[in-house]
């Protein structure tokens, strides 16, 4: 049977989450206009005033933001209340430029909860379970988001934060945790781990996963399920929008539901802006319909995904989006082509291999290189460099076959390749672009 937290929003009919979100739409802008100068310049360049937004159809018409324009007016330049309002801060990991800080009143603290409510109800969750979220906290979305989520939930929390892998398994296994939270290339490292030490699936008293952050491959889900022996679920948030809790895939795990009675979804070209159909791939556009503090209005993602409106099996009627192929600002282009990191992973986990590789992209005599190290697992090392070779040449092939250029894999022994408690650091390019 499928749960709900808030089943009249989550399973609202079409017709009335557009009539909501129009609603919701008209007050934001005019919220915007009223108390972000930054945005209300954006709309006089390209002469838009709140009267002409009437409808989620006027949508279009409103300028994009994009984490450039957050990067310049930091710290303070897209606060749309007063500072005496906002009760908590998060900010972006961002490796380039200003640190982007976003902020929240209570309310939209509530409002991202409930979000993260819905997300651990979908993937089974009751007041009977034990969460253990090992997303980071501190200034980081993913371990804050969860918890408050869990505590709507009214399950019992661990908040354990990132790290400490003994402590972690120790925790789970003398506690009982059902559902665990973090990133996926650190499940896998824990599920790795428990089964070095010896525990079956069956040992493990886990039953589900929620696990977002980073891109992560069909493979790799699957990979994770068989080890720990739970289902493993995918969540989606940024920072700017509100943290982890946008979009949750439910039992059906065919794409996240998109909490959209409080976001606005558009799927636009990258490259033009505009506006793609239904069922188009493209960039992924937010609009935040409820913030107060940090609303955003036509938020670039770069992440590049699909929109599907079918309803779902499971009842909700929120449109699903499918887990992002890769960022548009990620995506690398090497000779010429266009490579995700989530391509090679999935022909990796094809082959066998674990999620554990590393990608370095470099320059040499103005050519581009493309260097993948794979780890072995301890059942497949072998001292038989012919073997080796072997492998390797087979995964050249398939990669080429998937990418369309060609690339150098060097096989590792098993451990060799560092581990990463957070988000895995996957892709080094050492060019100079």
């Amino acid at each position: 049977m499928e749960l709900y937290f808030q089943k009249e929003a989550e399973c609202m009919p079409r017709d009335q989450i557009r009539a909501l979100q129009s609603e919701k739409l008209v007050k934001q802008v005019r919220h915007v206009w009223d108390n972000v100068p930054y945005y209300r310049k954006l709309m006089e360049e390209k002469g838009i005033t709140p009267d002409d937004i009437k409808s989620v159809d006027d949508l279009h018409k409103l300028p994009f933001i994009s984490k450039k324009d957050l990067r310049e007016t930091y710290p303070y330049g897209l606060l749309g209340t007063p500072l005496s309002e906002v009760v908590r801060i998060h900010s972006t990991s961002g490796t380039t430029g200003k640190r982007v800080i976003a902020y929240y009143t209570q309310h939209d603290l509530d409002l991202w909860s409930d979000c993260v409510a819905r997300a651990i109800v979908a993937a089974g969750g009751t007041k009977d379970d034990v969460v253990q979220v090992c997303y980071g906290y501190g200034l980081f979305t993913g371990g804050a988001g969860i918890h408050d989520g869990s505590h709507k939930v009214g399950c019992m929390t661990l908040p354990m934060s990132s790290g400490n892998t003994d402590r972690q398994i120790g925790f789970m296994m003398d506690l009982h945790s059902t559902i665990l939270c973090c990133t996926p290339s650190y499940a896998a490292y824990l599920g790795e781990t428990m089964k070095e030490r010896g525990l079956t699936p069956e040992d493990i008293p886990l039953k589900a996963g929620i696990f977002g952050a980073e891109a992560w491959s069909e493979e790799m889900r699957q990979d994770i399920e068989k080890t720990m022996g739970i289902k493993a679920y995918d969540i989606y948030g940024l920072t700017e929008i509100s943290g982890p809790g946008v979009a949750y895939e439910c039992s059906q795990q065919g794409g996240m539901h998109i909490n959209e009675d409080h976001f606005i979804a558009e799927i636009i070209d990258p490259d033009t802006g505009e506006v793609l159909p239904e069922g188009a791939e493209g960039e992924l556009v937010f609009t935040t319909l409820d913030k107060e503090a940090f609303p955003l209005l036509r938020y670039r993602t770069r992440d590049i995904c699909r929109l599907h409106y079918e309803r779902c099996e499971c009842g909700r009627t929120f449109v699903r989006m499918e887990k992002p192929k890769g960022r548009s600002d990620d995506m690398m282009i090497i000779r010429g082509v266009n490579v995700f990191p989530s391509q090679i992973e999935t022909v990796l986990l094809n082959n066998g291999y674990p999620a554990n590789y590393q990608i370095i992209v470099d320059r040499v005599n103005n050519s581009d290189t493309l260097d993948i190290l794979v780890e072995m697992t301890p059942e497949m090392f072998t001292d038989n460099l012919g073997e080796i070779e072997e492998r390797q040449k087979k995964l050249v092939a398939d990669l080429k076959d998937m990418l369309g250029i060609k690339a150098v894999v060097k096989l590792v022994a098993p451990k060799t390749i560092q581990r990463s408690e957070g988000k895995a650091v996957r892709v080094i390019d050492k060019r100079k672009i």
